[in-house]
């Protein structure tokens, strides 16, 4: 699989809220540093898997749909926006956040994220 495929795979997947499928597509020794309306986050592997069950207690269902996708060698960079169902009203669709990130993908993984990302 390339960088691309990979990256829209881990996107089109249930990995934001699945620590199983989520485990399948991270590096042992990723990082994302992410740059958000109320300030900066580094998370590691182990971070990004607890993020993952966090949001699973809010959330029904997650959405993203992507605006650009582009790669350059082990390098992607995606535009998206990221949709989601509470659990309180699992029939409304909530636009959660606008994100830009770029991947740098390792061994098939994803190894280094720098994103950013603002509330609509």
């Amino acid at each position: 699989m390339s960088p691309k495929e990979l990256v829209q795979s881990f996107y089109q997947s249930d990995a934001l809220y699945n620590t199983k499928t989520l485990e399948t597509y991270l590096h042992p020794e990723v990082i994302l540093e992410w740059n958000s309306s109320k300030g900066f986050i580094k998370k590691d592997h182990d971070g990004l898997l607890q993020m993952a069950n966090d949001l699973k207690k809010g959330y029904e269902t997650f959405v993203v749909q992507i605006h650009q996708l582009v790669a350059e060698d082990n390098l992607v960079s995606v535009h998206y926006t990221h949709f989601g169902t509470t659990i309180e009203n699992p029939n409304q669709i909530n636009r959660l956040a606008y994100f830009f990130v770029i991947w740098e993908i390792q061994d098939g993984k994803l190894y280094r994220g720098y994103q950013m990302s603002q509330l609509p």
